[in-house]
């Protein structure tokens, strides 16, 4: 309706518009023509007054002849009437103040009609001169065909506009109707999409046109935000599962010792597993806090210069106990120091994830290194074990996607994951492979920049 009365209001403007633009030119057609028929009839009495000027002295014989509306009337320079159309002998046209003008030059003019005073008449006075004597020559012609011929015009456009304006409307209204019932029809359906059936989709047509480019993009969006609750639907049913093995544990752990009987040695264990599973329920919120703000674009970072030796360094210390304590070794390979823009702790805590990985499902020794290849920082860890199942890397860094699939106490398959995340906040990426001589390497790829930097 708002675009009806929105093109109704346009045509009524483009309608008055062009009435007025009309009604303005047929006026000039009309009084061009007039004055084009005065001056013919001016120049016809110039022309008859040179010819038989010995006319203007023989008392009733008039070089005037009457045509049809039209009149004229011959001055001299005293504004004495020389010669006139019948009833216009004695009373001359023209005032001393016009007569004055028409003597310096021809001019047209309005006034009443000498025939019909109620009426306008168009005159026009031009100078003539005849065997020496000055003269004036008025013509003129009733203007009455001229207004109603406007009045006729001014009524069509009156009756004509409005039935006009009507018609356009509801031509309009017509075609905003059918151009909007597809746009009605999508939101009559987009009202019925729920959560519960977020695999709707909108109508959309065959025609190729804006309403159906329009409804093509909305059924993208649908498509995305159906994949975005699946994943988090999925996320959540994982996260949960996740939750309730540490918590069923802790939750046994705590009921057991709780039972009489029990040695200081079980009561002991009991408390060190039940601290074990807290220290896994916490592992587990970390990463969980960490892909929330990752999915909301937020995962904060505090970019700095750092040096990837002090790096691969820091690491190596901070597990060198556990490492050497399970009979292995955590080597950091030689290499020119690399300098880059980045999060320290947040680099920290992906390269934390990955040794862990490799302390808990590899074997040998774990190594460390940083490497430059074109533009980017290379820095990986690779241990000396079976390696990933070829069938896993394409799925290393889903989330709750392990190499295992048994869900065993361990970790909660999201260490890839948040690895990548950090990658990707910074403008880089993250990949596993299998080494050739053996073993799981996960490199972390990095703009030397920072993010969005190269």
């Amino acid at each position: 309706m708002k675009v009806t009365l929105a093109f109704s209001g346009v045509m009524a403007v483009v309608l008055a518009l062009v009435g007025i633009v009309l009604y303005l030119q047929f006026r000039a057609h009309l009084d061009d023509t007039l004055n084009q028929g005065l001056r013919s009839r001016a120049g016809d009495v110039s022309a008859l007054i040179q010819r038989n000027g010995s006319a203007l002295d023989a008392p009733g014989r008039s070089v005037l002849v009457e045509r049809g509306e039209s009149f004229a009337q011959i001055l001299d320079a005293g504004g004495a009437v020389v010669d006139a159309s019948p009833r216009l002998e004695h009373e001359p046209l023209l005032t001393p103040a016009l007569l004055r003008r028409a003597l310096r030059g021809t001019f047209i003019f309005t006034r009443p009609n000498p025939f019909e005073v109620a009426e306008p008449a168009r005159l026009l006075a031009t100078p003539v001169t005849a065997r020496g004597r000055r003269l004036v020559v008025v013509v003129g012609a009733g203007a009455d065909d001229r207004n109603s011929q406007l009045a006729s015009l001014a009524l069509l456009l009156v009756i004509s506009g409005p039935i006009a304006l009507l018609l356009a409307s509801l031509a309009g209204y017509g075609v905003a109707s059918a151009a909007l019932r597809p746009v009605e029809a999508m939101r009559r359906k987009a009202d019925e999409i729920t959560e519960e059936d977020p695999g709707a989709r909108l109508p959309v047509g065959t025609a190729d046109d804006e309403i159906t480019r329009l409804g093509t993009t909305l059924n993208g969006m649908l498509a995305r935000l159906e994949r975005a609750l699946d994943r988090e639907r999925a996320f959540v049913a994982d996260a949960s599962h996740e939750l309730r093995t540490p918590l069923a544990i802790l939750k046994t752990e705590i009921e057991l010792a709780l039972r009489s009987g029990r040695t200081v040695e079980e009561l002991r264990e009991a408390l060190e597993s039940a601290a074990e599973e807290t220290d896994r329920l916490n592992e587990l919120a970390q990463a969980l806090l960490v892909i929330a703000r990752a999915d909301r674009g937020k995962l904060p970072l505090a970019p700095g210069d750092v040096d990837s030796a002090e790096l691969l360094h820091g690491v190596s210390v901070r597990f060198g106990a556990r490492v050497r304590a399970s009979g292995r070794a955590i080597v950091v390979e030689d290499g020119p120091a690399t300098h880059l823009t980045a999060d320290p702790r947040r680099l920290e805590q992906a390269l934390d994830n990955l040794v862990e990985n490799a302390l808990r499902h590899g074997t040998g020794a774990i190594h460390l290194g940083a490497a430059v290849h074109d533009g980017m920082v290379e820095l990986h860890v690779r241990d000396e074990g079976p390696g990933f199942p070829p069938e896993f890397i394409a799925q290393a860094f889903e989330r709750f996607t392990r190499a295992d699939p048994a869900r065993g106490r361990g970790g909660s398959g999201l260490g890839l994951s948040i690895v990548q995340m950090i990658a990707r906040a910074h403008g880089g990426d993250a990949r596993a492979a299998n080494d050739s001589g053996g073993g799981a390497r996960v490199t972390i790829e990095l703009p030397v920049g920072g993010p969005g930097g190269g």
